[in-house]
């Protein structure tokens, strides 16, 4: 039996003043899929993630997120804008890793984890302790739970929001280029711990990165956007061995050649990461 896709783009409009990021864009993500988003700055696969994080609205079309609508709501048999609280309720099945991180300053790690968790699930504060604990450890970050965020390295950080965005219980995970601002010595940790999630948990994961290894390692698909459109889609085997676009094909060379040019040898340690 077919399942229902858990996210559904129908000829969605997006623009910024004159500038259309997304045109009449269609997308299906099906539960449990791993799906990379990639493409050249500005091409729309950032806006199609926050779009779903509800950062940002739409002029046209409409969005589905577990078989319900997003930015609409049904009021006697007619389609009207959604409202407040149905975009909160909305917004508790998806979790969002940023790339800078966007961790609460003034808050030590653990009440990072936690604070969404009590206030907005109204989780007990025992309860969220114990899970914020348990989702430490599988990032391994059980060490720092009393530090602060400048108290941490960059890669540190990451696994921290990966771990608030888990506390949430998700249906579904959206990862921004998570380790493009990072070091290169810290980007391996974050990846492991991405990897793990793919591997060990029924997760549906959308991440925009150019990252080629992680995408071959755990992506059941790989998404090719250009001008607001998806081009190319198809497993990472497909899109990487023989792509059939041009511009695919381009863009891949393009991150190939960064790559080899930035390459050079490092160590990496968990103390550093």
């Amino acid at each position: 039996m077919k399942l229902n896709p858990i996210v559904r783009f129908e000829k969605v409009i997006k623009r910024f003043g004159d500038n259309v990021v997304l045109k009449e864009f269609d997308f299906e993500v099906y539960p449990g899929e791993k799906v990379v988003l990639m493409g050249p700055s500005g091409s729309g696969k950032t806006t199609a993630l926050r779009v779903l994080m509800t950062l940002e609205d739409i002029q046209g079309g409409l969005v589905y997120i577990d078989g319900e609508l997003l930015w609409h709501e049904r009021k006697h048999d007619k389609l009207v804008t959604a409202s407040a609280a149905h975009l909160r309720k909305m917004r508790r099945k998806v979790g969002m890793v940023f790339q800078l991180f966007n961790l609460f300053p003034n808050m030590s790690v653990l009440r990072n984890i936690t604070e969404a968790p009590i206030h907005v699930l109204k989780i007990p504060r025992a309860q969220a302790v114990k899970r914020a604990e348990e989702l430490l450890e599988m990032v391994g970050m059980s060490a720092q739970k009393n530090m602060f965020p400048v108290q941490l390295s960059g890669g540190q950080q990451q696994r921290v929001a990966i771990a608030r965005a888990l506390a949430m219980r998700p249906k579904i995970i959206l990862f921004d280029e998570p380790t493009s601002a990072l070091d290169p010595e810290m980007v391996g940790s974050v990846l492991d711990v991405m990897r793990r999630l793919a591997v060990e948990h029924d997760l549906t994961m959308l991440v925009v990165t150019h990252e080629m290894g992680f995408a071959q390692d755990v992506a059941d698909r790989v998404c090719m956007f250009d001008h607001g459109h998806i081009i190319e889609d198809g497993t990472p085997q497909e899109i990487f061995s023989a792509p059939k676009e041009q511009r695919t094909q381009q863009f891949l060379n393009s991150v190939l050649n960064r790559e080899n040019s930035a390459a050079s040898p490092t160590v990496t340690t968990d103390e550093q990461a």
